[in-house]
């Protein structure tokens, strides 16, 4: 573990000010190059002290102009569009860098490691994702992942396009299985027809020539 004495808060880890203690990678690859923290050695410990204040006042600075950006940002929609199967499972996934994009596009600088993301977002819908804008300030923005910009706003005004395509479908298949039952219905009354009509014919056939031979013998007499 290293030592470190934070130059300003880290979320689940310290106010500024505080030695707290790291592990060495989180040290070297975040906080070190980030210039979160440095070193806690005695000259860093006594530089500290000589510019809190000055770090104090940048602080809230940062602090204020941070929760003027919050204030707009916050309740932000944003749409990212990506193509899916049947079940709204995604084909590919959207990252942390996706939905920061989305919200630069419109209109809010910010970074990849600004967004909290645990895992990246597989399916459509909408997740509430926070953003980072300050060690103590964050606004709340709503990513709307979705195939077109069409079904981001059906999904944004809480209608969900799957289960209407699946019942538009059902209804299509319900449909072409009731014009299936009408023409199977619809084919022995054709075939019989013919039967019928060759039923009816035949006795008619029969009596002609019994008409005939019955004329005959009347005209011999």
């Amino acid at each position: 573990m290293i030592e470190l004495i934070l130059l300003e808060r880290v979320e689940n880890l310290g106010q500024m000010g505080q030695v707290v203690k790291v592990r060495p990678g989180f040290a070297r690859n975040f906080l070190l190059p980030q210039k979160k923290a440095l070193r806690a050695t005695k000259d860093n410990l006594a530089f500290f002290e000589k510019q809190r204040t000055q770090l104090e006042a940048q602080n809230l600075k940062k602090k204020g102009e941070a929760e003027q950006v919050a204030g707009k940002l916050e309740g932000v929609h944003v749409v990212v569009i990506r193509q899916a199967g049947e079940s709204g499972q995604l084909y590919g996934s959207v990252s942390a860098r996706d939905i920061a994009d989305a919200v630069t596009a419109a209109g809010f600088t910010v970074g990849r490691s600004q967004i909290v993301l645990d895992k990246p977002i597989k399916s459509l819908g909408l997740y509430k994702t926070r953003v980072v804008l300050h060690p103590e300030v964050s606004a709340t923005v709503t990513a709307n992942v979705a195939q077109s910009p069409e079904e981001a706003e059906m999904q944004k005004q809480g209608v969900d396009p799957l289960s209407l395509a699946r019942a538009a479908a059902e209804r299509e298949a319900a449909e072409r299985d009731a014009a299936v039952e009408v023409v199977e219905e619809a084919a022995p009354a054709a075939e019989a027809a013919p039967e019928k009509a060759d039923a009816e014919a035949a006795p008619a056939a029969e009596e002609k020539p019994k008409a005939k031979r019955a004329k005959k013998a009347k005209a011999e007499k």
